[in-house]
């Protein structure tokens, strides 16, 4: 789909098949640098879990890659995808809840590999999440991710018979961007050869929704004073949660959680 499409041609294919592909919407020299810096990112998580015993080494992914200044941080200020993101939620406010880049190695798995969908809970009509995949290599019907089209509506898990017999390969070439509806059955695919197939997935919801990182204490005050208004926006500055009661008696334009965050 080209990324100007219709908003209501997008609304349309989302909420029918659950996801929707933008074919190459980021110059070739901007997917590399994104290639590097997800896999430098993937390489220092990699420590965190060593260290703290989460695996022996590493999962071959990366979580909440933000505040270094690279590329991630600025295709997250592009918002190149903000009008058709702002719709997917009813145009009300939204946040980032998840930040990951995913290495794809050959011979790895991970728990990416498992049929799951990205939230548990399914309100009919009323999207929680939505899922970002941008492709930093070429997505093919060899090693594209694996998705149950249409599977967003139902409540129920698939059966792993079911699922093989009709997912779909999402494909595209480097630079391409995948939105999908995150109560879409997914699971990541196996990488045969030598070289990795990275990916960056970005997940977004409604502000008033808990994200997996509180992106606004984790970056500070001062980076924040750095971001545009839809940038800090998106990030979670205007849906903080007090922790004192200093922080809670504010004035109405200092408060941490404005009125219009749901």
């Amino acid at each position: 789909m080209d990324l100007f499409a219709s908003l209501d041609d997008y609304e349309k294919q989302i909420k029918e098949k659950g996801w929707v592909v933008f074919e190459e919407v980021l110059s070739a020299n901007f997917v590399s640098e994104l290639r590097e810096d997800c896999l430098k990112w993937i390489d220092i998580c990699k420590g965190y879990q060593i260290r703290n015993g989460v695996n022996a080494d590493g999962d071959g992914t990366a979580h909440h890659c933000l505040g270094a200044g690279d590329s991630i941080d600025r295709y997250v200020d592009m918002h190149l995808f903000h009008p058709y993101i702002s719709r997917y939620f009813g145009d009300e406010p939204y946040i980032c809840h998840s930040l990951t880049p995913i290495g794809g190695f050959p011979g790895m798995r991970s728990y990416v590999h498992k049929l799951h969908r990205d939230v548990r809970t399914l309100i009919p009509g009323y999207p929680l999440k939505l899922n970002m995949l941008v492709m930093c290599d070429d997505f093919t019907p060899q090693n594209g991710t694996l998705v149950l089209t249409g599977s967003h509506n139902r409540p129920d898990r698939p059966s792993d018979e079911e699922f093989q017999r009709l997912h779909e390969r999402i494909v595209g070439r480097a630079g391409s961007v995948v939105l999908f509806n995150s109560t879409l059955w997914h699971k990541g695919a196996d990488i045969s050869g030598d070289r990795a197939r990275v990916a960056l997935t970005v997940g977004y919801g409604r502000a008033y929704v808990k994200p997996a990182m509180d992106y606004a204490r984790m970056l500070g005050e001062e980076y924040g004073k750095t971001l545009s208004p839809l940038t800090r926006q998106v990030l979670g500055y205007n849906s903080r949660v007090p922790v004192s009661l200093d922080e809670w008696y504010r004035p109405t334009e200092e408060r941490l959680y404005h009125a219009d965050q749901g």
